[in-house]
């Protein structure tokens, strides 16, 4: 039987060096790649095919469990196995939801056993996953194959259409498979709500006035819109929300 093809993910050399060591000790097991943190990762997932990740969690650019969400949209996800050396409370949600983890200083036989009874992330273990993530001064989405990094500071607005959120920069518009509430309380300092599909971005108001507007559920009706800096569209302002207009 064909050894198992494994990708190493750490941003620290010597925690690479030391992992790539033990699974050689182990035996059975091929490292096939190394990565300094998840985006780094994505093509080399994309591009071959890998039974086993060893991810960290804490990473610069993209950690471990936004790499984690992104693994599930392979066309043959991997097996994935946390290493950490992270707080009771975050042991505590991997245990609680049987995500295997390994814990910092690895030791041999753990990773023996780990890599034994390894198995993909399932939907509802990456959802428990979230409340851990780390908060990024980019929005990372998936088009065409690739991963993009939109940096938060260059969104102008984020609108709620059906399963996806529409994420508007002032050279393009990008499609992110997320949830609006989510993104604001995850970005509630940057962004405003004035509408219940609809945040926009505080530093893009140009203004505000009163138009008729011809397409949503305000068609023909005058309604108060949003000016934004940079485009030429406005987004609406839902009566439940004028208080935004007050305040600013």
């Amino acid at each position: 039987m064909a050894n198992q093809r494994l990708l190493i993910v750490d941003d620290e050399p010597l925690a690479r060096q030391r992992l790539r060591d033990l699974v050689g000790d182990v035996g059975g097991y091929d490292v096939v790649g190394e990565a300094a943190n998840g985006v780094e990762a994505l093509p080399l997932l994309q591009d071959s095919t890998v039974d086993i990740v060893l991810v960290d969690i804490r990473m610069p650019v993209m950690d471990g469990i936004e790499l984690a969400q992104h693994l599930r949209d392979l066309p043959r996800p991997p097996k994935l196995i946390f290493t950490t050396a992270y707080d009771h409370y975050a042991v505590q949600a991997f245990e609680l939801n049987a995500i295997d983890y390994l814990l910092k200083p690895i030791r041999r036989e753990r990773l023996a056993a780990a890599l034994a009874k390894a198995k993909p992330l399932q939907s509802a273990q990456s959802q428990a996953l979230q409340p851990l993530q780390q908060t990024h001064d980019h929005l990372s989405i998936y088009e065409r194959g690739k991963v993009v990094l939109v940096p938060i500071a260059e969104v102008l607005y984020l609108r709620a259409e059906l399963k996806y959120v529409t994420v508007r920069t002032r050279e393009k518009s990008y499609l992110l498979e997320a949830a609006l509430s989510q993104l604001e309380h995850t970005y509630a300092t940057q962004f405003v709500r004035i509408h219940r599909n609809a945040l926009v971005a505080r530093a893009a108001i140009s203004g505000f006035e009163k138009q008729r507007v011809s397409t949503g559920e305000e068609a023909g009706e005058t309604a108060w819109v949003v000016l934004m800096k940079g485009i030429p569209e406005t987004l609406v302002v839902s009566r439940r929300h004028q208080h935004v207009i007050k305040a600013a």
